[in-house]
């Protein structure tokens, strides 16, 4: 009988922008998206016979909550969601780092979807992905 207990799905434990650290995932959250720039559009190459691969996309997305914000990745599809305005639930996100700064990102494991538009204001001036960070070996 535990078993089956253990398989139940959990319910998802909302995080805020601020609480986002480096190389963490499984992070589910609610914001609102701020901008969005397309920084790769490259054809894919297809490999075979059958209908042509869509094209890779990659846009950075600012997005953010009441208590700051932070570049998300958006890849193919996920660009169409993260338009400029929406609110979106991001579904078990991981956060990637690209140049010393923070880029939150949804694999193949995890969901972007529109949601209610919401209430909160975006706190812009608390940004995660302009603080750098520096890989510091620990030795025990």
């Amino acid at each position: 009988m535990a078993t089956a207990a253990a398989a139940a799905k959990r319910k998802p434990v909302f995080v805020k922008v601020d609480q986002l650290k480096p190389v963490t995932s499984g992070h589910t959250l609610v914001a609102k998206v701020l901008s969005s720039k397309t920084v790769l559009q490259k054809a894919r190459a297809t490999g075979g016979p059958g209908p042509a691969a869509k094209p890779t996309r990659i846009a950075e997305c600012l997005i953010g909550d009441e208590t700051g914000c932070v570049l998300f990745t958006a890849r193919n599809d996920q660009v169409d969601v993260l338009k400029p305005g929406n609110t979106v639930i991001i579904r078990n996100a991981k956060i990637d780092m690209f140049k010393g700064s923070m880029r939150l990102a949804v694999d193949k494991w995890g969901r972007v979807e529109v949601t209610e538009p919401a209430s909160f204001g975006v706190k812009e001036d608390n940004n995660l992905s302009l603080v750098e960070y520096e890989l510091v070996n620990v030795e025990e």
